[in-house]
């Protein structure tokens, strides 16, 4: 297995090199994000490991070239612990997230758990349903042929409903794995993107994939009329 690691701190980076490569890894190292980017796009890893603050281009910036043209793993290093950080991240497709300082044990557990999912990932990069086409590299979604003119929490909250399509998904999944908070049954944050999202990927069709479970929730899937 290949792994490239951006990382401009010399001595995390050469820890990181040692460690993995002890434990049988390929490792490449790049120092700052321009190289990184290079090496990322041109060469071919089994995942990525990429520190948010790099000189030349940010981890973010890095991640974002790198989700336009592939779907290989990514863990992202920061020595910010504030949610919305992280949550950004993932929304930008970041695989995984941790925060500096971590124990070694910690993140070979985490690349070993990344590296079993990849294979996967690499597969589904389009995810389909009937005529809806979800492109998780590109961050497109189209309906028979179209564009959905999407929000990046709408586009979210399509892909976690395509990724599990035909399982009803609560208000309380959605909540925590969309907007990464404790669902409050005052608020009604779900029920309006999912309205939106329905406005966006229903109305304008016949077919409709969206579907609401009086009680339980939502499950995306194709209905014989």
């Amino acid at each position: 297995m290949k792994i490239l690691v951006v990382e401009d701190e010399r001595k995390l980076a050469d820890y990181l090199h040692k460690g993995l490569s002890e434990h049988s890894f390929v490792v490449d190292v790049a120092r700052d994000g321009i190289d990184g980017k290079y090496l990322a796009i041109e060469g071919q890893y089994d995942l990525l490991i990429l520190d948010i603050m790099l000189p030349g281009i940010d981890g973010l910036a890095l991640l974002h070239a790198v989700r336009q043209v592939k779907a290989t793993p990514i863990l992202m290093l920061t020595a910010r612990d504030r949610i919305e950080d992280r949550v950004h991240g993932l929304q930008q497709g970041a695989d995984d997230y941790l925060v500096k300082p971590f124990a070694f044990s910690e993140l070979l557990a985490r690349v070993r758990a990344l590296l079993r999912r990849g294979g996967a990932v690499q597969e589904s990069a389009v995810l389909r349903l009937a005529d809806l086409e979800v492109d998780l590299i590109r961050r497109k979604a189209t309906r028979s042929g179209q564009r959905l003119d999407l929000s990046a929490k709408e586009f979210s909250l399509l892909t976690l409903l395509m990724q599990r399509k035909g399982e009803i998904l609560a208000k309380t999944t959605l909540a925590e794995q969309v907007w990464d908070m404790n669902f409050d049954s005052d608020t009604n944050v779900v029920e309006v993107a999912v309205r939106r999202l329905r406005a966006k990927l229903d109305d304008p069709f016949s077919a409709k994939l969206l579907q609401t479970v009086r009680g339980m929730g939502y499950v995306l899937e194709e209905r014989s009329e």
